[in-house]
């Protein structure tokens, strides 16, 4: 049994494309044309970081109860958790691809960490070895 998706709920599916592959050096999986529930035109969006089983569906918000929680599907807390085997040199590559770091790095027990916001505003945990 396995996790193979978890959906992160954007405003833009290019704008989020750009910011997971360029950014954080994520592969786009697949973008595909796809239908709601209704008959509406969607997209099939996933970016999974290399070498990575969970991917990430790329979920643009479809109305206002959607676009309310965009940036926020975790009231604040971080909710996802980014390994890394080489923490400063992501942490380095992210920063000069513009992502916005909300802490400085620091070490703690389990590994270097610096919490960033992804394209909607949600916080992730960059971590690495300590």
């Amino acid at each position: 049994m396995r996790i193979e998706l978890v959906a992160v709920v954007v405003e833009d599916y290019d704008r989020a494309i750009e910011f997971f592959t360029r950014a954080l050096g994520f592969e786009l999986v697949e973008d595909s044309p796809s239908l709601t529930n209704d008959g509406r035109p969607k997209r099939w969006v996933v970016v999974r970081p290399p070498g990575g089983e969970t991917g990430i569906l790329l979920a643009r918000a479809d109305g206002e109860r959607q676009a309310a929680v965009v940036g926020e599907q975790f009231a604040g807390r971080v909710g996802f958790f980014l390994r890394v085997d080489d923490f400063d040199a992501a942490h380095a590559r992210m920063v000069a691809a513009g992502v916005e770091f909300v802490t400085a790095p620091r070490t703690e027990p389990y590994g270097r960490i610096a919490v960033f916001l992804d394209i909607a505003g949600n916080r992730w945990d960059l971590l690495g070895p300590a």
